[in-house]
């Protein structure tokens, strides 16, 4: 771990699907202190938009990279994919360094918004994105339809593009992506503008391409489709990476607060409640106390009881990736190492 204040929690041996090519080393993608420095406006100030970036993604797994808007997922990816070139530290795609032609040809990459001529067709495009990665013949025809169909776009595939919702644009992006057969997927935020339904086929599409055996490196700040999907994480906050490791280590499982329900509580009960500094919210005719971590839940539950209120609701909340972002992502700026 070279960046200073980055939580690394755990690997990816514990992950699910990618525990066999974790244990056998295997890494894809591999990157270490990637910075990049921009100059902007009149008088060229410097602003360096990545500050030296460590990671690494290991064959078979889905690896999350988030971040709010800004904090440099698109630059890495870029510089990761060879469209600019970092001002320092160095990227590694199947070993080799990028850029790389011959790793070139072995993803399929989705860009955050992807640009198709207005005057084509999904199919056009994808027939061309399939023809530039040596495809060719009634093998190119065949993919072509195969990629159009599992993406959800086969119904639209002879539209022109500039008839096409934002949805239906990236679902054509996916398709040219899938269509060379990659086995790196590098997708910078593939959900963008799906509607939940849309949003909800992609992850499971995702999932297939990993259970078919491709390896998946996707950016987004959408935490719950990264908990539905992904093996490890990397959280990027003003273009240093603050947390990385196995999602269901960083995720302890830990109670933070647990929400009481009642019906019935009187307001004398209420006020004793937020005496003793819990949370009181009024939900149409119940009652919510919000009782930090357990030990005073059977106290609350005693005192609700003796003084006539029904108790509805017990329920603990435990720590999610949204908990995470905020506690470690945003509010504390670097974190310690764990």
């Amino acid at each position: 771990m070279s960046e200073a204040g980055a939580i690394d929690v755990g690997g990816g041996e514990d992950s699910g699907a990618a525990s066999e090519s974790a244990a056998a080393g295997e890494t894809l993608i591999e990157v270490r202190g990637l910075r990049k420095t921009f100059r902007i406006g009149f008088w060229g100030r410097r602003v360096e938009a990545v500050k030296g970036v460590d990671l690494d993604v290991r064959r078979g797994e889905i690896f999350g990279f988030l971040g709010p808007n800004g904090a440099g997922k698109t630059t890495t990816i870029k510089m990761l994919t060879g469209l600019i070139k970092p001002t320092g530290g160095e990227a590694f795609l199947f070993g080799a360094r990028v850029p790389s032609a011959e790793a070139r040809r072995r993803i399929g990459f989705l860009p955050e918004n992807p640009y198709v001529y207005p005057y084509l067709t999904p199919r056009e495009f994808v027939t061309l994105c399939g023809r530039l990665s040596g495809l060719a013949g009634a093998a190119l025809a065949s993919r072509t339809q195969a990629m159009l169909a599992k993406v959800g776009i086969a119904y639209a595939a002879d539209r022109p593009v500039r008839r096409l919702s934002k949805g239906m644009l990236q679902r054509t992006g996916l398709a040219a992506a899938l269509v060379s057969d990659p086995e790196l997927l590098v997708l910078d935020e593939p959900m963008s503008g799906l509607d939940p339904v849309g949003r909800k086929e992609v992850r499971d599409l995702i999932l297939e391409e990993r259970a078919a055996g491709r390896t998946i490196f996707f950016s987004t700040h959408i935490l719950s489709d990264v908990e539905a999907m992904c093996d490890r994480v990397a959280i990027l906050r003003e273009g240093r990476v603050v947390v990385r490791g196995a999602l269901r280590k960083l995720l302890r499982g830990d109670v933070l607060r647990t929400d009481v329900t009642l019906a019935g509580a009187s307001e004398a009960l209420r006020r004793s409640f937020e005496q003793q500094g819990h949370g009181v919210r009024t939900r149409a005719d119940v009652v919510v106390v919000e009782i930090e971590g357990e030990k005073q839940v059977g106290d609350v539950l005693r005192a609700a009881l003796d003084e006539g209120a029904q108790v509805l609701e017990v329920v603990p909340r435990r720590e999610t990736l949204e908990d995470l972002f905020m506690r470690r992502a945003l509010s504390q700026g670097l974190a310690r190492e764990d």
